[in-house]
């Protein structure tokens, strides 16, 4: 009873199939749609029902292999529509065995039988494409078929996605991160807060000269067949955008944990130095990571998923990487632009050679047309960075011309300018190659060939620059040296930072920048301020002291006791005036004071003895000053302390 039942249900649905199919392609349909909705009417059961109701010979056997297309409809349905082709036959076949696939809820790749029967699929469905669109003669079905096309490609999309992004899921047992030649507890540690997905720069990187295996073999073999299927089917476009989208996720995720965060120019034009300053740190360390590590392994990745599928993989590994390398681009440029502060020098510095000494590694991987403007775009901000340190030292220049005259250093000590200025300098030169090459490549550039060659001086650009600077510094404290009222602390004032400058020139490598000749210039005018100091204070008492070629003995003891008393006036205007001067330099201070000694003690104790010796002088002779108290008077000189 069961069997008949069965038979008058197939035979109800053969009678509905017959009614609704008005072709021989909507009858098959119907009948596919039936065999859906209850697993009692199947094709091959609807099909043996079919021929034995017309009792064709072609029911012998409709158990319909995978591989091969389906049997003709029996002589039932083919008296309702013109008979079947060999291809129509072949697409029906390939749908039904594809729409088994695209409608499945889990990876096709999560088992590689699967992933074989429908990469079968999919490649008879473009040779048949292909044949269609060859023949030119069924529009209708040529349709059809591109439609379970882009079907296929669209799930072939889903799963190139899921094999790029999720590798495990397909295989459980491949680690993918760091090159296969390091061993699993370098690469990844299960315990670092990330859950199961193997994170490939999950530690800090200090060395940039590695490659990362971003997918496990297998994995990178699926997706390179599932690509050759998408390009083959006219899809490469699609393909190679997939692969982008799934790979800029993965640089978006390690950039991020670099602590990169997008700016604006206008974001980081109006940044605090101290913020900006922190963000170029960070800035260096991924621009190295992102250049050196991220960008190669993707261009080797992407090498591997489009081998021998060009332009593809070139167009995919450009879409891939580009959006943060012009983030970072970007703001290097930015930087470049900003404020051309002298204390910004060092941090672009830092990332003028960040970005120089990568560009020689990046003429391989991008090598093609497509990359080659990311190429140009790195070269260029290495190129604005270095204009920058050039505006930087420019604006150096104008700082010292700008910093105004107002308020004398008292004592005639060290000016903040000047200690300012070479300690810049100085830590400057410990960049010396760079700025070199900074420098130099300007002058090149600008074709300045006809700067006269002294033989006793350094000309390079950088050197040449530098002594404009110090020359600059040397006329700003001229004028800030006319400050002082008293011409003789004028001098005390030059001379101590004139010894300052000479001090850092002779411990640096600005000693070999400004050279020989320019220190002997330097020297000599230490010396030259030194001998106007002490004609400046001193020529009062040595005016007393002084009495031509005859010496005091030709002076009566009145006019001797009047230089005596006019000295000692002299020596306490000194001692007040001078009491909270300042020479910085311990052996500065000792030359000056040993050349005031020699020129006043001895003729000093030429006057005492004359006196002493004379007949005429008064019994009751007061001497206030010893020859030693006048030695220590001025031993006592240039403390910067009151005595």
């Amino acid at each position: 009873m069961a069997e008949d039942g069965e038979e008058k249900l197939l035979a109800t649905v053969q009678h509905i199939a017959k009614t609704l199919g008005r072709t021989g392609t909507m009858t098959e349909d119907i009948l596919k749609v039936f065999s859906n909705y209850d697993g009692r009417l199947s094709l091959e059961k609807l099909y043996a029902a079919a021929a034995a109701a017309g009792g064709g010979g072609g029911g012998g056997d409709h158990s319909m292999p995978a591989s091969s297309p389906p049997p003709t409809l029996p002589s039932a349905a083919a008296a309702m529509a013109p008979p079947v082709t060999s291809l129509e036959r072949t697409v029906r076949t390939l749908d039904r065995q594809i729409s088994q696939f695209v409608t499945m809820d889990r990876l096709i790749w999560a088992d590689s039988a699967d992933a074989d029967a429908f990469l079968e699929a999919v490649d008879d469905l473009i040779g048949t494409v292909q044949e269609l669109d060859a023949a030119g003669t069924n529009r209708g079905l040529l349709d059809r078929a591109d439609e379970l096309l882009s079907r296929c490609m669209a799930r072939l999309e889903d799963e190139f996605r899921a094999l790029i992004e999720r590798p495990d899921d397909a295989a459980p047992a491949a680690l993918g991160g760091f090159d296969s030649e390091q061993s699993e507890d370098e690469d990844y540690d299960a315990d670092d807060g990330y859950g199961d997905e193997p994170i490939p720069i999950a530690k800090p990187v200090s060395d940039f000269d590695v490659v990362i295996d971003a997918l496990p073999p297998g994995s990178v073999s699926d997706v390179h067949q599932i690509a050759r299927r998408m390009v083959d089917a006219g899809f490469g476009r699609e393909c190679a955008e997939a692969y982008a989208a799934a790979r800029r996720g993965f640089i978006d995720e390690s950039v991020a944990r670099l602590g990169i965060r997008p700016r604006t120019s206008d974001e980081v034009h109006s940044l605090p130095w101290e913020e900006l300053e922190f963000d170029i740190a960070r800035w260096i360390p991924a621009f190295k990571m992102v250049f050196r590590i991220l960008i190669p392994s993707d261009c080797r990745l992407s090498d591997r998923v489009f081998e021998g599928l060009a332009p593809y993989g070139d167009l995919a590994f450009v879409a891939a990487v580009r959006t943060q390398a012009l983030q970072l681009i970007s703001f290097g440029d930015a930087v470049a632009a900003a404020s051309r502060a002298p204390e910004r020098l060092f941090r672009v510095i830092d990332m003028y050679e960040a970005v120089r000494d990568l560009l020689p590694d990046l003429d391989p991987v991008f090598a093609d047309p497509y990359s080659a403007a990311l190429r140009a775009e790195v070269s260029a901000v290495c190129n604005t960075l270095g204009s920058s340190i050039k505006g930087i030292f420019m604006e150096l220049e104008n700082l010292i011309r700008r910093d105004p005259a107002r308020v004398a250093v008292p004592g005639g000590g060290i000016h903040p300018i000047t200690r300012y200025v070479m300690n810049y300098l100085r830590a400057a030169c410990g960049s010396r190659q760079t700025l070199e090459e900074v420098m130099d490549g300007d002058l090149g550039a600008l074709g300045v060939t006809a700067i006269a060659v002294d033989p006793d001086r350094p000309t390079s650009s950088l050197a040449v620059h530098i002594a404009w600077i110090m020359d600059v510094l040397h006329k700003n404290l001229e004028t800030k040296s006319k400050i002082y009222r008293d011409p003789p602390l004028a001098s005390i004032f030059l001379m101590n930072n004139g010894k300052y400058i000479i001090q850092k020139v002779n411990d640096s490598e600005l000693g070999v920048l400004l050279g020989d000749e320019w220190m002997k210039q330097m020297l000599s005018r230490v010396r030259r301020w030194s001998m106007e100091y002490q004609r400046g204070a001193w020529a009062k008492v040595m005016s007393v002291l002084q009495t031509g070629g005859s010496g005091f003995s030709g002076l009566p003891v009145k006019a001797m006791l009047q230089k005596l008393q006019m000295f000692n006036g002299y020596l306490e205007e000194i001692r007040a005036a001078q009491s909270e001067w300042v020479i910085t330099d311990e052996q500065l201070r000792a030359d000056v004071r040993a050349a005031i000694t020699d020129s006043v003690v001895p003729a000093y104790k030429g006057l005492i003895a004359r006196l002493r010796s004379s007949p005429e002088a008064p019994q009751d002779l007061f001497i206030k000053h010893t020859p030693e108290d006048i030695e220590a008077c001025i031993q006592h000189l240039f403390e910067g302390v009151a005595k």
